[in-house]
């Protein structure tokens, strides 16, 4: 039993996980018949199997599929800069007491002076650009008519393997007569690129190492 644990562990352990991920699910749907036809009756013309002659090659339907050109360009810059100066001078003499008492003090000069300086300045940028195509699949229509789409395409490259995921809500009217939509026109788009392997697990701190950074105070 000990070595079938032990063998298991590391067949475990020499597998690939695969990423979490925050794509509309299911990534893929089976299509529904579009008419409700009777058995087979011989004819070469069959209802339930037909499409209509001006009808266009655009996806409008449950598991219709929808290539998306991903062109994103996300570039976000901050800069601030504070400036204090402040200085205070003040200056008192005394030049005569006659007839008063308290004559050692006189021809005392008393002299105070304060200055304070403040500068601070910040800055952050981020440039990120993603470009690609995939197409996709409706998983579900709208009332509206508004497409539900979501898709997946690994890439297996060696022992790595690449995870390019995209969905969200697709109008057809913004779909050219190639069936493809750009990215851009994409609502409520999640579009995630991740690896598996052992290439982005050499990336990530060990499970040991996060516990003895979170608990030790220095």
């Amino acid at each position: 039993m000990k070595r079938l644990a032990l063998f298991a562990l590391v067949a475990t352990a020499g597998c690939t996980t695969v990423p979490p991920t925050n794509i509309h699910q299911p990534m893929t749907a089976r299509p529904s018949p579009r008419f409700e036809a009777p058995g087979g009756n011989g004819a070469i013309f069959q209802a339930g199997y037909s499409k209509p002659l001006f009808e266009d090659r655009r996806a409008r339907f449950v598991g219709d599929t929808i290539t998306v050109k991903i062109t994103e360009s996300t570039t976000a810059s901050a800069k601030n800069s504070n400036k204090l100066d402040k200085s205070n001078t003040q200056k008192a003499s005394i030049s005569g007491l006659s007839g008063l008492p308290g004559k050692g003090l006189l021809g005392l000069d008393l002299a105070a002076s304060s200055a304070t300086n403040f500068s601070g300045k910040g800055e952050a940028a981020n440039n990120n650009v993603f470009s690609g195509s995939i197409t996709v699949t409706v998983i579900d229509v709208m009332p509206n008519g508004n497409l539900m789409v979501s898709g997946e395409k690994q890439l297996a490259i060696g022992e790595e393997q690449e995870f390019v995921r995209i969905s969200g809500v697709v109008n057809p009217s913004f779909v050219d007569f190639s069936n493809s939509i750009d990215s851009s026109k994409v609502a409520d788009a999640r579009i995630e690129y991740k690896s598996a392997g052992q290439l982005s697990e050499g990336q990530f701190m060990g499970w040991m190492a996060r516990f003895f950074l979170n608990v030790l105070p220095f």
